[in-house]
């Protein structure tokens, strides 16, 4: 009998996770939200690393499609390494970082907030240092998470970005889909993407595709595959795979297209069916797809949701993945909690 990993409990935990965050952290992102009213920014920046970047890269999405506002990422070496400030008087920072504790990204969030930017932070661990240089702090609520690749602070991240999304522009269809998700997300928990694992046990190389809020969590995805898996995998957009990247895209060649439900998903399964006749070993999630196999998905009621949902069924092959290849995923080679970068 196969041990669980602290990986799949903490996996397992995504559904209940968001559930507490969003109950127990509803006046910290009803506040936020209200913040980011009254500030009305001119543009967003986001300050983080890792799979914190990545939840930023989907949140970007999100606000530039619901709010219209811009969205840059902050380079922490601005304030850590280089020490230069950046004009942010009519701007708002996130800075997400599950440990608090990533030197570079708490003295970027601490140089924002000397340049006059509304600084919100998004943590796991409160009371951490950057807790205390942000100006409107948010408990992610995730819970202890012992595996050393983030899974259910990623989501939540996400989460807590999108509910003081939806209480700043005062977006009813967001609000009662992030309601709905910790059910949706159970249901996702229980999808099969078990047909991933034989062309990918022995796989050296992979892409991961997506497009708007989708390649955030191809990003996710990919950095997943290196972390656990010890697996090269790289994440484009499915605009951008069609330049230079398309030339690796040969017989066998493993693709993964997470394609969504909005008006990106014709073009990422056309994409999908154009690599699965070059005789690439394709897989999408999406029903419309005729040469490409079919991963099955979570249809949450709302795009960005609907998205989002995708990395959890990818979470659960993920981690049989890793152990298929004979590792062990709660511990990654050469990979630790808090990175402490200048």
């Amino acid at each position: 009998m196969v041990e669980t990993t602290n990986m799949r409990r903490e996996i397992e935990e995504i559904p209940d996770a968001v559930r507490r965050l969003l109950d127990t952290s509803a006046a910290q992102l009803t506040a936020a939200g209200k913040a980011l009213a009254r500030k009305n920014p001119a543009f967003i920046a986001t300050i983080a690393r890792g799979s914190s970047d990545h939840a930023s890269l989907f949140l970007k999405y999100a606000i530039e499609l619901t709010a219209g506002k811009a969205v840059a990422s902050l380079g922490p070496s601005l304030a850590s390494i280089y020490d230069r400030p950046i004009d942010l008087s009519q701007a708002a920072t996130f800075a997400i970082s599950q440990s608090g504790g990533s030197p570079d990204i708490v003295e970027m969030c601490a140089s924002a907030r000397r340049q006059a930017a509304l600084t919100l932070a998004l943590t796991n661990t409160p009371n951490s240092p950057i807790w205390g240089e942000a100006e409107v702090p948010i408990d992610l609520r995730a819970g202890p998470e012992l595996a050393v690749a983030a899974t259910k602070s990623f989501v939540n991240s996400i989460v807590a970005g999108l509910a003081v999304l939806a209480e700043w522009i005062d977006d009813a269809d967001l609000k009662s889909a992030l309601d709905l998700l910790p059910q949706q997300l159970r249901s996702a928990l229980a999808l099969d993407w078990s047909d991933l694992l034989p062309p990918l046990e022995n796989a050296t190389s992979l892409y991961v595709l997506g497009r708007g809020p989708s390649v955030a969590i191809a990003s996710e995805v990919a950095l997943k595959f290196k972390e656990t898996s010890n697996l090269h995998a790289e994440a484009y957009s499915t605009a951008e795979v069609m330049h230079g990247p398309l030339a690796l895209v040969a017989r066998e060649f493993p693709v993964l297209v997470l394609a969504g439900r909005d008006a990106s998903e014709s073009a990422a399964v056309l994409l999908a069916d154009d690599f699965a006749g070059r005789g690439a070993n394709v897989f999408v999630t999406s029903t419309k797809a005729v040469a490409a196999r079919t991963l099955p998905f979570v249809e949450t009621g709302h795009t960005l949701t609907d998205a989002l949902a995708l990395i959890v069924p990818f979470y659960v092959m993920g981690e049989q993945l890793s152990r298929r290849r004979g590792l062990n995923p709660d511990q990654p080679v050469a990979l630790r909690k808090v990175t402490r970068t200048r």
